[in-house]
C-alpha cells in the first residue's frame, strides 16, 4: 500500500483523467434503471463483455420487473446460463423483481438502504446504480479500484469500505461524480494487476507506486 497522496497531487491526477475523458461511462449495456440494476447484479464474478452478450436478447423481452416475472426463472436462466453462478443470480433477479412490483410500483428505489434490501444487491451494486442512473457521487469499489487506489496512494485503505471512504474524503468534490469510472477504467486497462502499462499511463509521473515499470 502506497502512502496517501496529498490534495494537490490527487487534484492533478483527476484533472488529467477529466481532460482525457470528460464524460466516462460504464461498460454494462442498459436502457433504464431496472436493466442497469439487473446487469450489475449479474456482473458479480463475471466480465462486462460476458454480461452484455447474455443481456442483449434478455432485455429485448424483459426490460422491467413485470416482464421479468412473466419470463420466469427458467426463462431467465436460458438467457444467462453462460454467466457464472447463473442459477443463484436468476433466483435473486426474480425475487428482486417481485419486490419491486409489490413494494415499489415497479420502480427502482433511489436510496442505498432500499437497494441493498433487494436480494443479491450489495453495497457495490447499489453504488453503481446510484452513481450511473441517479447521478449520486457514490463510489463503487471493485478489485480494479481497490488496486488502483492503494497502488497509487489516491485512496489508501485496507478493505473496500475503507477505500470507499478514502475516495470520498480525499478526492476533490468536482471529481466525485465520475471518480469511480475513471479509476475502474484506468485500473482495468492501464494499471493492471500483474503488469501495469506504465508507458501508456497519463499519470505515471504523479504515481508513487513501487510497482511502476518506468
Amino acid at each position: 500500500m502506497t502512502a496517501q497522496l496529498d490534495y494537490h497531487t490527487i487534484h492533478a491526477i483527476f484533472t488529467r483523467f477529466r481532460e482525457s475523458e470528460p464524460e466516462p461511462r460504464g461498460e454494462l449495456n442498459h436502457s433504464n434503471a431496472y436493466t442497469l440494476l439487473v446487469a450489475v447484479a449479474l456482473s458479480a464474478q463475471a466480465t462486462d463483455v460476458g454480461v452484455n452478450k447474455a443481456t442483449e436478447k434478455l432485455f429485448q423481452v424483459a426490460d422491467n420487473p413485470a416482464a421479468m416475472l412473466a419470463l420466469g426463472e427458467e426463462g431467465l436462466i436460458e438467457h444467462i446460463k453462460t454467466i457464472g453462478l447463473y442459477r443463484q443470480k436468476a433466483r435473486n433477479v426474480i425475487k428482486l423483481s417481485r419486490i419491486l412490483v409489490d413494494e415499489y410500483d415497479g420502480q427502482v428505489p433511489s436510496s442505498r438502504a432500499a437497494l441493498q434490501s433487494l436480494p443479491g444487491v450489495g453495497r457495490k451494486t447499489a453504488n453503481v446504480v446510484l452513481n450511473i442512473w441517479f447521478g449520486m457521487p457514490a463510489q463503487a469499489v471493485d478489485t480494479h479500484i481497490f488496486r488502483f487506489a492503494n497502488r497509487t496512494g489516491v485512496a489508501a485503505g485496507k478493505d473496500v469500505l475503507a477505500v470507499e471512504r478514502a475516495i470520498e474524503d480525499n478526492v476533490p468534490a468536482e471529481f466525485q461524480k465520475h471518480a469511480h469510472h475513471w479509476m475502474i477504467l484506468h485500473g482495468r486497462y492501464v494499471c493492471k494487476a500483474r503488469k501495469p502499462v506504465c508507458t501508456n499511463c497519463i499519470i505515471a509521473d504523479l504515481c508513487h507506486s513501487k510497482d511502476k515499470s518506468i
